[in-house]
């Protein structure tokens, strides 16, 4: 891991932009360690410095946890496929015609997981390298690759997921095997994301724990408060 930048922010918290081989990142850490770490993904193709994540990762770095995110293969500035550029092109033909669109996310969506998961967790083991972090980790984001994380990865001990956004098929089907607290934030009239699709996701979660907030609003209109509510959520596993 090199750190390429930093800056100290007026609450305390630290944010630094680093590079892992190809990867580049931002890390956000408290004024004062240790702290526990949660892991910060944004949805498909949106960098990592899209200013709802950096608004988010800030506010939780100021809560006193460390904060990492990535921009994983065909996300922010990194390049994308002929493949993934000539489905987008045709997502937005089908969407503007009212035609169905879920084989054309699959096409691109699917493989963006499975290229994801293990960048995710070379950023993983790198940032808990470091001093003054630690585990259990958190996880909080984009709901398809959080899904495989959660499944695949033992050291994620609770999850937030934000329920825009297609969930690939084999992702779906993960979700049973999703075991660790879960808090699951809906937006009721979110133009991009079926509703009973999404409350079918929930229902097939197999958290003990799995609570769902569900606000009335658009896909970026997420209140605030939610942010609060994460937080104590995280403070109950995390801390």
């Amino acid at each position: 891991m090199r750190f390429t930048s930093e800056q100290r922010l007026d609450n305390g918290v630290l944010e630094r932009e680093f590079t892992l081989g190809e990867i580049p990142g931002t890390l956000w850490t408290p004024g004062s360690t240790p702290a526990p770490l949660i892991l910060m993904a944004h949805n498909n193709g949106l960098p990592k410095n899209e200013p709802r994540l950096v608004a988010r990762a800030r506010h939780c770095a100021s809560q006193g946890y460390a904060v990492a995110t990535i921009d994983a293969a065909g996300c922010g500035d990194r390049p994308r496929s002929a493949a993934d550029d000539s489905a987008r092109a045709e997502l937005r033909r089908a969407m503007r015609a009212g035609e169905p669109v879920d084989d054309i996310f699959e096409s691109f969506v699917a493989p963006m997981v499975e290229s994801a998961v293990p960048e995710w967790r070379t950023a993983l083991d790198a940032v808990l390298a470091l001093p003054g972090i630690h585990g259990p980790v958190g996880y909080s984001g984009w709901t398809a690759l959080g899904i495989r994380l959660a499944v695949t990865e033992p050291r994620i001990a609770a999850a937030a997921f934000f329920a825009g956004g297609y969930v690939p098929l084999a992702q779906r089907e993960e979700a049973r095997r999703v075991t660790v607290p879960l808090l699951f934030l809906l937006q009721w009239d979110d133009e991009g994301n079926p509703r009973q699709r999404a409350l079918d996701l929930f229902d097939a979660f197999g958290s003990a724990e799995k609570t769902m907030h569900a606000n009335t609003g658009g896909h970026v209109g997420t209140p605030w408060f939610e942010a609060e509510d994460k937080g104590r959520f995280y403070d109950r596993h995390l801390k």
